[in-house]
């Protein structure tokens, strides 16, 4: 058959090459960002009562509706915005799914998005499978901060969207509240909307604030904020999370989710919903991941790798300039298959490859993984 591909320059992804990698070479695995430790028993068994009450059906397509109603809940109380649970809270399976529901909702034929890297590795394909313009704004390090009078020089009368990613991954860095200004006056000057990946929402350090779309009114009615309950609960294969935005962008998303995934996980929508009724189930979360980001850094002190700045997000990238020559694909596929340590590189997250002599490493593992990982790091 003769078959044009629309992503002719896309092939498996840098994740799931260097988790493969790893395994062949028995290496420890820090690039693939899923955590090691166990899901709540609470939650586990929540589930299963769930399949037990006979709960196993479809859920509704816009999601089960005690969850959303915990979610609208949650959200008030966390950015003191009232949230509709029935018209603007939509749950999707994963925030992957979320993403591509809102573009396609969203992004047509010549639509052009604003987006920076480095980037997650689901956007710039997600904008162009749905025939929108992709327009790559480099963040360079160490602190991957946004020039807004770039972004500003970048906006024509096609642009549509800007994707924004606060924690982000990979680097770690966060959006502050003169960022957050600075978009909403952007956005609301030139009428775009802001899909507004917040998936590390409550994995944030050293006393800041994630600075949500949802806290800014005028801001909020032109965004979608998306979530994951993956990130927040250890359990990434459950690919659930959600996306709140106003009830005219929600109509929109329903409209391309319906036919995407239609609906989500039944029995894993009634367990989350008892389960987010307890703040402490989530409140402490960004607490835990500092102590594994602080425990990780213990460990690499004394090593030639220099720690970038980390605020959010379960991501430490390491800079190996001065230690090596390699590029950065050279230098993780070395250390995986030599020295049994397996990272990112972080330039494969930007469209033209910057190289900044980077690795991406998950600390969202064990103590005693964090701690092998530690001295490879030191003995190169």
């Amino acid at each position: 058959m003769n078959i044009s591909s629309r992503l002719p320059e896309v092939g498996t992804s840098i994740f799931s090459v260097m988790s493969k990698m790893a395994l062949e070479h028995q290496a420890i695995n820090l690039s693939q960002g899923f955590p090691d430790f166990p899901v709540s028993e609470k939650l586990i068994e929540l589930i299963y009562q769930a399949m037990k009450n006979g709960h196993n059906q479809y859920a509704p397509m816009p999601g089960v509706p005690a969850l959303r109603q915990v979610i609208a809940k949650v959200i008030e109380q966390t950015y003191q915005r009232p949230t509709d649970f029935e018209t603007e809270i939509t749950i999707t399976a994963g925030g992957t799914e979320a993403i591509f529901s809102a573009i396609a909702a969203l992004i047509g034929a010549g639509d052009e998005v604003i987006l920076f890297d480095p980037s997650y590795d689901c956007y710039d394909p997600a904008i162009r499978l749905n025939g929108g313009i992709p327009k790559h704004l480099n963040l360079k390090a160490t602190d991957f901060k946004i020039d807004w009078s770039e972004v500003k020089s970048a906006i024509t009368t096609r642009t549509k969207m800007i994707m924004i990613n606060t924690p982000h991954n990979p680097s770690g860095a966060i959006m502050q509240e003169a960022d957050m200004r600075e978009l909403e006056k952007l956005a609301l000057a030139n009428n775009l909307i802001v899909l507004s990946d917040e998936v590390y929402e409550r994995i944030i350090f050293d006393g800041q604030i994630h600075q949500s779309v949802l806290r800014y009114p005028a801001l909020a009615k032109q965004s979608v904020a998306i979530f994951s309950f993956g990130k927040t609960f250890h359990a990434t294969g459950w690919k659930v999370g959600y996306t709140v935005a106003s009830e005219m962008i929600t109509r929109e998303i329903r409209k391309a989710h319906q036919f995407i995934n239609f609906s989500v996980n039944t029995p894993l929508q009634f367990a989350l919903a008892e389960y987010m009724s307890d703040p402490d189930n989530y409140l402490h979360l960004g607490k835990f991941y500092q102590q594994k980001r602080d425990f990780f850094l213990e460990q690499i002190k004394g090593s030639s790798f220099r720690p970038l700045p980390c605020y959010g997000s379960y991501f430490q990238l390491l800079s190996f300039e001065g230690v090596s020559k390699k590029s950065e694909m050279e230098m993780a596929t070395w250390m995986t298959q030599e020295k049994k340590l397996a990272p990112i590189p972080v330039s494969v997250f930007y469209k033209d490859g910057l190289d900044q002599k980077l690795l991406r490493f998950c600390f969202a593992k064990g103590d005693a993984t964090l701690e092998k990982a530690g001295k490879i790091l030191k003995a190169i």
